[in-house]
């Protein structure tokens, strides 16, 4: 992992009120870390950074108001930027079973046996779970990212291992190796 990695933290969207307020689309999993108030982040763009005045929930929608933003004409001028700033690279969640999604794609794909099956590309967030979306030789192929089908997960190594069930990689009509 990267001494320091860039990640996406929200949007911009419309202002509310007349004090500067927006509305932020949040696009991280940890909003009472990444956007508290003096957090400083960049816009994606390249604009000048903000500065986190204060952040609360309104609504079920998350208003933020920026040191670098003193009214509404402001805020408006804000909307649609892209919120970033840098983290720790080997930094983990709280909860020791779960890892980021920058964590888990690159990691080589292991079968029981310990054989390089392919790689992840992407983590997909669908309502019920996470997918692990796997290139193989076959193509690409959607894995519940579910302990009992990732049993194992080693960072260290850049890898992770799939149970042994058999058509987990492999479409319904393929003949199973």
């Amino acid at each position: 992992m990267p001494e320091s990695v860039e990640v996406i933290v929200g949007v911009i969207g419309r202002a509310h009120g007349i004090r500067g307020e927006v509305n932020i689309e949040v696009r991280t999993d940890e909003p009472e870390r990444r956007l508290a108030r003096g957090a400083v982040l960049r816009r994606e763009d390249g604009g000048p950074a903000l500065t986190i005045e204060s952040a609360r929930d309104h609504s079920g929608r998350l208003l933020v108001r920026f040191r670098e933003c003193a009214d509404r004409t402001a805020a408006e001028t804000l909307r649609g930027a892209v919120l970033v700033i840098d983290v720790d690279g080997t930094e983990r969640p709280a909860d020791s079973d779960e890892y980021y999604d920058r964590q888990l794609t690159g990691l080589r794909v292991l079968d029981p046996a310990g054989l390089d099956v392919g790689r992840v590309t992407a983590v997909t967030h669908a309502p019920e779970q996470d997918l692990l979306e796997i290139r193989t030789d076959r193509g690409i192929r959607l894995v519940p990212f579910v302990s009992a089908l990732v049993p194992d997960v080693d960072l260290g190594a850049g890898t992770l291992r799939l149970s042994d069930l058999p058509g987990l990689l492999t479409d319904p009509e393929e003949p199973a190796d």
